[in-house]
C-alpha cells in the first residue's frame, strides 16, 4: 500500500535541500558583489575616479598660426588667412552619399570636393575629421549654422589656410604645404613631434616650407572641456593658448627675382645671384616655375598631369638638383689652381695653333678658331680652348680636384632648401668607387684634357657654380649660401640672423686672384660678353661658357640642324662691381647655344635692377 506521508516527507526535504542551495548561491552572488563593488569604491578608487574624470574631460588641440614668409624688403610670399571648412567625421554621419545629397542643396560641394573627400576617408578612417569643402564664405557659413542639427558628424570650423600670393614667383625657392602623409606621421614619430601635430591636417612638402617646416610650425595648444556622455560641451575648464610659428625673413630681393624671371622669356634654365660678403642669395630662379597654390588642399588630377608630364620639367628645382657641364665657366678656376699650383705664370706664353695635341689626340678650339702666341689673360678674354687643355697635364686631375673642393665644386654647399645634389668632381679615387669594371676604373690621361674645359666627368649644379664665383669674388672667403636671412620671433619681432660668419677662408695669394679677376672684367670688355655689357656704367668681371649636351664626334656644329633639345646651353658667371662686388651670378639656359649671346644678356638685366634701380637693397656701382 502506498504510503502519502512518507512521500510528503521526501518532498520536504527535497525542498528545504534546494532552498539551502539557492540560499547558498544567492549569498555567495551578494558576496561576490559586495567584493566587486569593495574593489571599485576602495582598492581602485583613484584609478577609476581619474578615468572617470578623462572621460568627462575632452582635451581639444588648437593648432598654432603658421608663421609667414617674406622677402628682404618685407613683400610677402607666404601667408595664412582664416577660412571656413566643413569637416566630417564619418563614423558619426551615417551613410555618406545620403549625407553629401542632403547637404550639397544647402552648401555647394563639388564632384572634385567630394572625390577628394571619399579618398581621404579611405585614408584615414572613419574617425578621422576630414574637409570636405574650404573657404566657405559667410553667406554658406550663416546658412549651415541654421540647419546644422540635420548633419550630425559634419561641423562648420574656422581654420588657418595657406596663401602664396606671389603665385609662380620664387615657386622653387618657397615650396608648398600639403597634407600630412603616412610617411609624415612616421617622421613625426621618430622625432617625437607627433603630439605637436594633434588638430593639423599641413606639413611643409617642399623648399622652404619643408626645410624650416620646424621653425615655422609653432607649438600646438589645447583647452580642456567638460562634457556629456553623449559628447556634447559644457563648459571650458582650461586653455593653453598655441604659440604662432617662427616668420622667416628671406634673403630674396622679389623685385630681382621678377626681373630674372622675366629675363628668360620661354627659355628653361636657372639663375643664382648671390651677396658675396653675406652669402645672401638675391635670387633663385628655376624656369620653368609653377605655382605653389595648386598644392594646399591636394592638387587635381589634371594639373598634377600637365606638371608631372610635361617635357620642361617644371618641378625640377634646376639650381639645386639639375647637374651639368659648366664649360668654359670652370677655366677662371683651373687657371688660379694653375697660378697657386706654381704650374703656370700669369704672363708665359703659348703657341694656340687651334688644337692641342696629346696622346697622338688633337684637342680643337670651339669653332676651329686660333690665336697664336697667348698668355693666361689672352686665355680667358677669348675663351682659348688650347691654353686650358695645355693646362690639364701639367696640374693632374687629384690636383685639381683638391683645389676645387674648396670653392664648393661637387660638394654640398650648405644652401638651406632640400634637395640639393652633390654633382661630380672627377678624380682618380671617385672613378675607382664609381665603377664597378676595373678596365672602367683606370684614369686616362687624356680624360684631364676635358675636365680643364668644364666637360668630361664634371657634373655640377648651377649653386654650385653661383658660390664658386661669389667666393672668387669675395677673395676666397666662404660664406655659407643661404635663403633665410633672419628669423623672426612673431611675438617680439626680435630678428636672428641665419649666417653670420665666414664658413672657411681659403689661403689664395692676393695677385693671383687680382690676375684671374683682370682677365675676367677684360671679358665684358673686349671679350666674348662685350656685347652684352656695352655702355654699362659699372665695370663687371666674368666668364661665358657653352657645354656640349651630346658629342658631336668631329663633327662641326651647326644649330639648326639638330634637335632643339640637343643644342648646347648656354652658361654665364660673373660678379660686379670688380672693385667692390656686390653682386655675383651664375646663370645657365638650356639649349640656348652661346653664353655671350644669351646667358650674358640675361645677367645684365639682373646687374642692372640691383647695382642702378634698386636702392631698397643694391649698391651703387662704384
Amino acid at each position: 500500500m502506498f504510503d502519502f506521508k512518507q512521500t510528503d516527507q521526501h518532498q520536504k526535504r527535497r525542498f528545504m535541500l534546494r532552498a539551502i542551495v539557492a540560499g547558498v548561491f544567492a549569498i555567495a552572488c551578494f558576496g561576490l558583489l559586495g567584493w566587486r563593488f569593495w574593489v571599485l569604491q576602495v582598492e581602485r578608487h583613484e584609478s577609476l575616479a581619474a578615468r572617470a574624470e578623462n572621460n568627462r574631460i575632452a582635451v581639444l588641440p588648437i593648432p598654432p598660426r603658421r608663421g609667414d614668409i617674406v622677402d628682404r624688403n618685407g613683400e610677402v610670399l607666404a601667408r595664412n588667412y582664416l577660412s571656413f571648412t566643413l569637416e566630417v567625421v564619418p563614423g558619426r554621419a551615417g551613410n555618406i552619399d545620403d549625407m553629401l545629397s542632403r547637404l550639397t542643396p544647402i552648401v555647394y560641394v563639388s564632384s572634385a570636393d567630394q572625390r577628394r573627400f571619399k579618398r581621404r576617408v579611405n585614408e584615414s578612417g572613419r574617425y578621422a575629421s576630414i574637409v570636405l569643402r574650404n573657404n566657405l564664405n559667410e553667406t554658406e557659413a550663416a546658412w549651415f549654422s541654421a540647419h546644422s542639427l540635420r548633419f550630425p558628424g559634419v561641423e562648420l570650423r574656422a581654420r588657418w589656410v595657406r596663401e602664396y600670393p606671389q603665385g609662380k614667383v620664387a615657386g622653387h625657392v618657397v615650396g608648398y604645404v600639403g597634407r600630412i602623409a603616412e610617411s609624415d606621421v612616421a617622421m613625426l614619430e621618430d622625432q617625437g613631434e607627433l603630439g605637436n601635430y594633434r588638430g593639423t591636417d599641413i606639413i611643409g612638402k617642399k623648399g622652404i616650407e619643408k626645410t624650416y617646416e620646424s621653425v615655422l610650425h609653432g607649438k600646438t595648444g589645447f583647452e580642456e572641456v567638460e562634457v556629456t556622455a553623449r559628447g556634447k560641451p559644457v563648459r571650458r575648464l582650461r586653455k593653453l593658448d598655441p604659440i604662432p610659428g617662427s616668420n622667416l625673413v628671406l634673403s630674396l630681393d622679389l623685385e630681382l627675382q621678377r626681373i630674372a624671371e622675366e629675363a628668360f622669356k620661354d627659355y628653361r634654365g636657372a639663375l643664382v645671384a648671390i651677396e658675396p660678403a653675406t652669402g645672401d642669395v638675391l635670387a633663385f630662379v628655376s624656369q620653368p616655375s609653377y605655382d605653389p597654390n595648386l598644392f594646399i588642399d591636394g592638387i587635381d588630377v589634371e594639373s598634377w598631369r600637365r606638371l608631372n608630364e610635361s617635357p620642361d620639367h617644371p618641378l625640377i628645382n634646376r639650381p639645386v638638383y639639375g647637374t651639368y657641364p659648366i664649360g668654359s665657366t670652370y677655366k677662371p678656376f683651373v687657371a688660379l689652381a694653375a697660378l697657386e699650383l706654381n704650374k703656370r705664370r700669369a704672363t708665359d706664353r703659348i703657341n694656340d695653333p687651334g688644337y692641342f695635341e696629346f696622346g697622338g689626340q688633337r684637342f680643337r678650339n670651339a669653332g676651329s678658331a686660333y690665336f697664336g702666341s697667348i698668355d693666361m689673360h689672352q686665355a680667358l678674354v677669348v675663351s682659348s680652348d688650347t691654353y686650358f687643355y695645355s693646362l690639364a697635364p701639367e696640374i693632374g686631375v687629384n690636383a685639381l680636384h683638391d683645389f676645387m673642393k674648396p670653392f664648393g665644386f661637387g660638394q654640398i654647399t650648405g644652401i638651406d632648401i632640400e634637395g640639393e645634389r652633390k654633382g661630380v668632381l672627377p678624380s682618380t679615387e671617385w672613378k675607382r668607387n664609381a665603377y664597378k669594371k676595373r678596365e672602367q676604373q683606370r684614369w686616362y690621361a687624356g680624360e684631364t684634357i676635358s675636365v680643364a674645359v668644364g666637360q668630361g666627368y664634371n657634373a655640377f649644379t648651377l649653386m654650385q657654380l653661383a658660390q664658386a664665383t661669389a667666393v672668387l669674388a669675395n677673395d676666397g672667403t666662404y660664406m655659407r649660401p643661404h635663403l633665410v636671412r633672419a628669423i623672426k620671433n612673431p611675438t617680439s619681432g626680435e630678428e636672428r640672423l641665419n649666417v653670420a660668419e665666414a664658413s672657411h677662408r681659403i689661403p689664395l695669394k692676393s695677385e693671383n686672384i687680382q690676375a684671374v679677376k683682370r682677365a675676367l672684367a677684360d671679358v665684358t670688355v673686349t671679350g666674348t660678353a662685350r656685347q652684352a655689357f656695352v655702355g654699362a656704367p659699372y665695370q663687371t668681371a666674368g666668364k661665358t661658357g657653352t657645354a656640349q649636351v651630346y658629342s658631336l664626334k668631329g663633327g662641326k656644329y651647326q644649330s639648326n640642324a639638330i634637335d632643339e633639345r640637343l643644342r648646347d646651353h648656354a652658361l654665364f658667371m660673373a660678379f660686379a662691381p670688380v672693385k667692390d662686388p656686390k653682386i655675383a651670378i651664375a646663370v645657365l639656359v638650356e639649349n640656348a647655344g652661346w653664353g655671350g649671346s644669351v646667358a650674358a644678356p640675361i645677367a645684365r638685366k639682373v646687374f642692372d635692377e640691383w647695382l642702378l634701380r634698386n636702392p631698397k637693397g643694391g649698391a651703387a656701382a662704384k
